[in-house]
């Protein structure tokens, strides 16, 4: 088995391109391991090594360098795949996925890694594009997004680059018009943003949908009516923590497996961080499934997933 380790230079704050190397080669190089790293070297590019390294057929562990860019850009190429098994090494600004896991902090140990269990995990589809943690659209999607302008801002990094997109976008605007079809029902209003959850936390620590579980089969999707600017920061506080339940005058809670919503133009949507602009959106629980693993000893919300290797 091969171990594959791909770099992501522009996650985070700085280029952690030489601490990944120096880390990677003691660990592996100690335990005599066939291992090889590898450095993307434009947007996308951690995509196609991870798809080239899976469709050799050869049993694979592939390990994403980076934040939650970088996890999803290697989950898409490796995304049903049976031979490639998918982990993140994480150095980005947010690091969020993880944080469904007991200890977040493993993430970032080579050593833990190389000692791993593994489960299999949801995808999201979107239009054509892969998703493991979060697809949204509207006000957040506009935030989320361009949280990547200022993290690298000194001060701003996680939840405080987060903080200041806000701001910004609130500015800008917060409600507009969607046709939502889910469930069978067809809702035509104004929304804020609609939140589809696979995984739980995103956003330098939002964690919207405390019971969404990315082995479950199921999407968790939030649908935020047009509220007014003097609401946002109470609104905020509660999603942010998972507190949805109190707002039911203005956040519906909907389980499914697919949903479609139509925009009057073409609008932002943030898939795990990565921005994507379309009018019509199809969101689906992706027929492809996701190898993952994880740090031996950790425990995540579906635990009964969990296999050892």
């Amino acid at each position: 088995m091969e171990h594959i380790f791909i770099i992501n230079p522009a996650a985070g704050s700085r280029d952690r391109t030489a601490q990944y190397t120096q880390a990677i080669e003691a660990a592996c190089g100690g335990r005599g391991l066939n291992y090889t790293i590898r450095v993307s070297q434009c947007p996308g590019d951690c995509q196609r090594l991870a798809r080239e390294a899976a469709q050799t057929g050869e049993e694979v562990r592939l390990y994403a360098c980076g934040g939650d860019g970088t996890l999803n850009e290697v989950a898409a190429g490796a995304a049903g795949y049976p031979n490639a098994a998918v982990t993140v090494l994480s150095g980005g600004s947010g690091n969020d996925f993880v944080r469904i896991f007991s200890d977040p902090k493993a993430f970032y140990d080579v050593e833990r890694l190389l000692e791993a269990e593994e489960a299999t995990l949801d995808l999201i589809r979107c239009n054509q594009d892969l998703a493991l943690n979060i697809c949204s659209v509207g006000l957040d999607a506009r935030i989320g997004t361009d949280v990547a302008r200022y993290k690298r801002l000194p001060l701003f990094s996680g939840f405080r680059a987060y903080l200041v997109s806000t701001l910004v976008n609130v500015i800008r605007g917060i409600g507009e018009h969607y046709v939502v079809e889910v469930n069978g029902e067809r809702i035509d209003a104004e929304q804020t943003f609609v939140c589809v959850c696979n995984g739980q936390y995103y956003g330098g620590g939002f964690h919207p949908v405390p019971e969404a579980d990315p082995a479950d089969g199921l999407l968790d999707v939030l649908l935020v009516k047009k509220v007014r600017r003097l609401q946002v920061p109470a609104i905020i506080g509660k999603y942010k923590n998972g507190r949805y339940k109190e707002l039911p005058h203005l956040v519906r809670h909907l389980r499914t497996r697919h949903v479609r919503i139509l925009c009057d133009k073409p609008t932002v949507i943030n898939l795990d961080g990565e921005l994507r602009t379309a009018q019509t959106m199809d969101i689906t629980l992706a027929r492809e499934k996701l190898r993952f693993f994880y740090p031996k000893g950790l425990t995540f919300r579906p635990a009964q997933a969990a296999v050892k290797l």
